[in-house]
């Protein structure tokens, strides 16, 4: 297709996202005092502001008159994010499929089917800790001082954690993406894994807001898990490609062309046709005029 057929899709499949994002976030405005008593969950709350004393419990309290508006928007727009995410990402991948090769569109199949699961279990992950990592903070609270904690910031600190433990469970998958279009190689990967198993306890240690090493120990253990599956597969990958290369490219894929320039042999004479008697005149040469 011409450019301006190219945009005028895209402004379609955006039409189409921006619509569905909206529509589930004006539905889920309805629940939203649903959603943040969910998100809010994890912290342990004081039954009154006397038994607030200390780090046992905390009271979770609007600090300014727009937060309640503000923090109905924010968490209507959160799940308008995450529900419609289907028709979203549907929307994207119809825009790109059609320029990709059959076995890049089998890859992507594959990367999508695996990393909504990683996504969905590091965040699961991380709202299993997260009350341990509250009662943490707020143990640190000295006696004789109260925790009124605001909704708007106990939720931005839900949400980072989720975002933090989801995307970080997609690093084996982005390392198998490097392997798959040829970057890194899994012998590479093994050379790399004192660094990296360090790097990620580091990480764990900086991502998590806690000081114990509950959090540390949850988040990094199984991305370090994951890595070695990712080394794994990769050393098997490369097996598979050095056996693909060897037979060939694929139907679909164009085979390289040696364009290497060739030397010119010497050129062989070509001798011309004798003339018929009746061409032999004196304006002809072996049959042909001068003007030939």
């Amino acid at each position: 297709m011409p450019l301006v057929e190219h945009l005028r899709e895209l402004r379609n499949r955006l039409a189409k996202a921006v619509v569905a994002i909206v529509v589930v976030m004006i539905a889920a405005a309805f629940y939203s005092e649903q959603l943040m008593q969910f998100l809010a969950e994890p912290v342990p709350k004081c039954e009154d502001l006397a038994n607030s004393d200390g780090g046992n419990c905390a009271i979770v309290s609007f600090n300014t008159l727009t937060s309640p508006f503000t923090t109905t928007i924010k968490v209507s727009l959160m799940a308008g994010l995450i529900v419609s995410s289907p028709v979203w990402l549907y929307q994207l991948w119809a825009f790109v499929a059609p320029g990709l090769h059959k076995h890049e569109k089998k890859y992507t199949y594959y990367f999508v089917s695996a990393a909504v699961p990683l996504f969905v279990g590091g965040a699961y992950l991380s709202y299993v800790i997260l009350p341990i990592s509250i009662k943490v903070l707020l143990s640190l609270t000295p006696g004789g001082s109260a925790n009124i904690l605001s909704l708007d910031e106990v939720l931005d600190f839900t949400i980072r954690m989720v975002l933090v433990f989801g995307l970080a469970f997609e690093l084996p998958l982005l390392l198998i993406m490097l392997n798959m279009v040829g970057i890194v190689s899994g012998r590479r990967m093994i050379g790399w894994w004192r660094g990296v198993v360090m790097g990620v306890f580091v990480f764990g240690a900086v991502a998590t807001p806690t000081t114990d090493p509950v959090g540390m120990i949850a988040l990094s253990g199984p991305i370090v898990v994951l890595y070695f599956v990712a080394v794994a597969f990769s050393l098997l990958n490369d097996k598979r490609r050095a056996r693909r290369e060897a037979e060939g490219p694929a139907d679909d894929e164009a085979s390289e062309l040696d364009l290497t320039p060739e030397a010119i042999e010497e050129i062989e004479p070509v001798t011309t046709a004798r003339a018929l008697p009746e061409q032999a005149t004196k304006d002809r040469v072996n049959g042909y005029d001068d003007v030939t």
